[in-house]
């Protein structure tokens, strides 16, 4: 199995009304700016543990490196009762886990996916807050109407009532090489040790020793509101953190949404942010912090160090 380089400290923080786990490396303090990893939709903050070992030694042990599991995924348990999710509730998490962690000073803000997406958000809602920008693949939606209303709002509660009828349930694993697999499956670059290595963080057995994965169901729920560009583009422009977005050359965002939306849209949609660069990692799916972490690391230290 892998074997950590900087194994991650754990501790769990009061946040909105939830106990937040939050995965730690490097000292307690310093004065370089906080380096913060936030991570995709039905992910972990261990997510990040190849990209952090495949940091330089001297980079890895001289900051603070902070990665939150978010609200219902991880060990941060979902908020009791619930049945969905909204997304600005990750900006107000972010910002308050902030608070706590760097009172007053701006960060560097990683985030992959879905947390790529928060990053960009929080970023021009909070410019202040904010010393250096990287999104990993957190690409957005593809442009919505406002017809398209209506129906959202229909399968938003058709899906409550499929979740309350067991329907939307997340699939157990009899084991944890059974999580590992699946992991490779999903993700055929993956090797074998770093797979068995995140299934025990990624899943954990239940009373009945089945393996379940560590994210709410209720994630599943389609969001009700409609993704609206003309915020997302407003958001973009007022960010005033240097911002590099990297990519893999699997080009993800055109396979997954099949020319509803492009990398062509993507890149028009980041001229809006002041000052952003664009930057590839070669043989590399979504998930390029584990198909290439040296790569992924390499970028983010070098962009975190320039001038």
């Amino acid at each position: 199995m892998y074997q950590e380089l900087q194994p991650a400290r754990s501790e769990f923080v009061p946040i909105r009304q939830l106990n937040y786990h939050v995965r730690l490396w490097g000292p307690a303090t310093s004065d370089l700016p906080p380096l913060v990893l936030v991570h995709g939709w039905m992910d972990v903050s261990a997510s990040y543990q190849f990209v952090v070992d495949a940091f330089s030694q001297a980079f890895a042990q001289g900051r603070r490196i902070i990665a939150p599991d978010w609200r219902g995924f991880g060990l941060t348990a979902p908020p009791v009762p619930t049945d969905h999710y909204f997304f600005p509730d990750y900006l107000a998490d972010l910002d308050q886990l902030l608070d706590h962690y760097a009172p007053g000073t701006p960060v560097d803000l990683v985030g992959h996916s879905m947390g790529g997406n928060v990053a960009m958000f929080y970023a021009g809602a909070r410019p202040a807050r904010v010393r250096r920008l990287v999104n990993l693949e957190g690409f957005g939606m593809p442009a919505s109407k406002p017809t398209k209303a209506p129906k959202r709002y229909a399968e938003w509660m058709d899906e409550l009532k499929a979740l309350q009828r067991g329907e939307m349930a997340l699939k157990t694993y009899d084991s944890a090489d059974g999580v590992a697999r699946r992991l490779m499956k999903t993700n055929p670059r993956l090797p074998q040790d770093k797979a068995q290595w995140l299934a025990r963080h990624w899943a954990r057995p239940n009373a009945q020793g089945q393996w379940e994965i560590l994210g709410d169901a209720a994630h599943k729920i389609t969001n009700a509101m409609l993704f609206r560009l003309e915020e997302a583009l407003a958001l973009y422009a007022a960010i005033t953190a240097p911002t590099l977005s990297i990519e893999a050359s699997d080009d993800s965002l055109g396979l997954w949404w099949k020319g509803r939306y492009t990398l062509e849209e993507y890149h028009q949609r980041l001229q809006s942010v002041p000052d952003c660069r664009i930057a590839r990692v070669e043989d590399a799916g979504h998930m390029l912090h584990h198909d290439q972490p040296q790569a992924v690391a390499a970028l983010i230290e070098g962009f975190l160090q320039s001038k």
